[in-house]
């Protein structure tokens, strides 16, 4: 099983949400997102396995740092945000068997073992 976890090593959840997958017998591909962001094309993927659209996937206080809170922005505007300023997408993401999660609460993300 193919394992991915987007990870941001300063965010508590982040840490625990890895450290569970490892306390699980899980070794995932590690992307820390902020220094690799995801590309436009694996955010809109990301989105579609989470059921959530890009709104959902910000941060409010980051997004309205980087002008993304705006409520006229369309769907496409706020992705290229988010690939241009990673630290507005939540995290932690675990993606695996063609499903994703978002590490809050950490423990949310075993469903998709």
């Amino acid at each position: 099983m193919s394992v991915t976890i987007y990870h941001n090593p300063r965010c508590s959840k982040s840490r625990t949400t890895l450290g569970l997958l490892q306390e699980n017998n899980v070794e995932p591909t590690v992307v820390e997102y902020l220094t690799t962001p995801p590309s436009a094309k694996e955010l809109k993927n990301i989105l579609k396995m989470l059921g959530m659209t890009p709104r959902e996937l910000l941060r409010s206080k980051e997004a309205k740092d980087a002008g993304l809170d705006d409520p006229s922005l369309d769907d496409e505007s706020i992705i290229a945000g988010m690939v241009a300023n990673p630290i507005v997408i939540e995290r932690p993401i675990v993606v695996a068997n063609g499903k994703a999660k978002i590490g809050r609460p950490p423990e949310g993300v075993l469903d998709l073992l």
